[in-house]
């Protein structure tokens, strides 16, 4: 007999064609759905503050939710309270960024440390082996124990960046069944089995953030306090005022707004000065990044490689060369120059379509690393 799996349940098309699939392999599964406390309700983009409602109150949202799912696919669906975890560990840390002067990647954070962490845990308590869900990714494991990370079949929804920071023991124990569909046939699978959705739209990299945006997300957090400062350029001239360096990231353009012949760009945020720095479009390109905390699902690289990197989600993949400099941390070197390298965001490494690793890119790097 199969081992009992656990699937991941959004409520979204993609986890509930995951357990579907698995059943039809013959998988004893068990449907598995983790709080945030950032649910869509009349509390939504609340967290766990006063206002949120009792942990009770969002249990029994959620069963209400995801009963028509769990009547469908004929499985129960356990729920998991996180939400003091996914404050502690992916809204703090999301604020804490933006605190410092960085853009984060919260997906490379909730992943390994909640989804594939925490709810695996509360799995095992429930008898599974496993857990699966409905990431567009590959993982093939070898009779050794070697675990390889792969992107998924099709490339407009390929999810496998977001998993680079999962560690071989995670990966080892994931299921990722969609990942040799395509988006369509997820979709028109869906369709012909009557698994109707009961969360709308397609996930997002900010699950918590809601249509008030980023600034005013940050500014109601306890003890985030906006501070205007100077907008100066690369000469160091005053040339306007910014309303909070948390409002603008690398690369940026809109909400400037200081007249010039050509249009300003965000070059850097100087945390220290509280100066937001900006300059021409050709200012952003950078000949490589400093990167940190690299997770490597293989041993380490001991030399030079030459690899592709995508320094954030919606990046193409490039070539490079990594360069380390210790077992989590190395230069990479373009082989172009790339625009907007952006710190707190995940470098992931590939080679072809395996996933090599993934770390935090701390800077540019314009010198010889060697």
């Amino acid at each position: 007999m199969k081992p009992t799996v656990a699937v991941a349940i959004s409520g979204g098309v993609d986890s509930l064609t995951a357990a579907w699939l698995l059943k039809e392999q013959g998988y004893p599964v068990i449907g598995v759905h983790f709080i945030t406390g950032y649910e869509a309700g009349p509390h939504a983009g609340q967290g766990i503050g006063q206002e949120s409602g009792s942990p009770d109150s969002r249990v029994d949202a959620a069963r209400r939710m995801l009963r028509p799912v769990a009547d469908r696919l004929r499985i129960s669906i356990e729920i998991l309270d996180g939400a003091e975890c996914f404050q502690a560990e992916v809204v703090d840390y999301f604020v804490n960024a933006y605190r410092t002067g960085q853009t984060p990647s919260p997906c490379l954070v909730c992943n390994p440390a909640l989804k594939f962490g925490e709810l695996f845990r509360f799995s095992r308590k429930l008898g599974a082996r496993q857990l699966a869900t409905g990431h567009y990714a590959r993982v093939e494991r070898e009779t050794d124990g070697r675990v390889h990370l792969y992107r998924g079949l099709d490339p407009a929804k390929d999810q496998s960046y977001f998993l680079a920071r999962l560690s071989r023991k995670q990966l080892g124990r994931s299921l990722f069944p969609l990942g040799e569909m395509t988006k369509s046939d997820v979709v028109a699978l869906a369709r012909k089995n009557n698994l109707f959705p009961v969360t709308e739209g397609e996930s997002q990299d900010i699950c918590f953030i809601d249509n008030g945006g980023y600034g005013k997300f940050l500014a109601g957090q306890a003890g985030f306090t906006p501070r205007p400062g100077p907008i100066v350029n690369m000469d160091g001239d005053v040339i306007g005022q910014h309303r909070g360096l948390h409002l603008f990231t690398i690369g940026q353009r809109r909400g400037i707004n200081c007249p010039a012949p050509s249009p300003y760009y965000v070059i850097r945020l100087d945390t220290d000065e509280n100066c937001l720095v900006v300059g021409p479009r050709k200012a952003l390109f950078s000949s490589g990044c400093r990167v940190s905390e690299i997770n490597w699902i293989g041993p380490p690289p001991a030399s030079s490689i030459p690899v592709s990197v995508k320094i954030r989600y919606r990046h193409p993949a490039v070539p490079a060369t990594i360069v380390p400099t210790a077992n989590d941390a190395a230069v990479v070197c373009f082989g172009q120059p790339q625009e907007a390298v952006t710190p707190g965001q995940g470098a992931v490494f590939y080679r072809g379509d395996e996933v090599l690793g993934g770390g935090w890119i701390i800077g540019e790097e314009t010198g010889n690393p060697t």
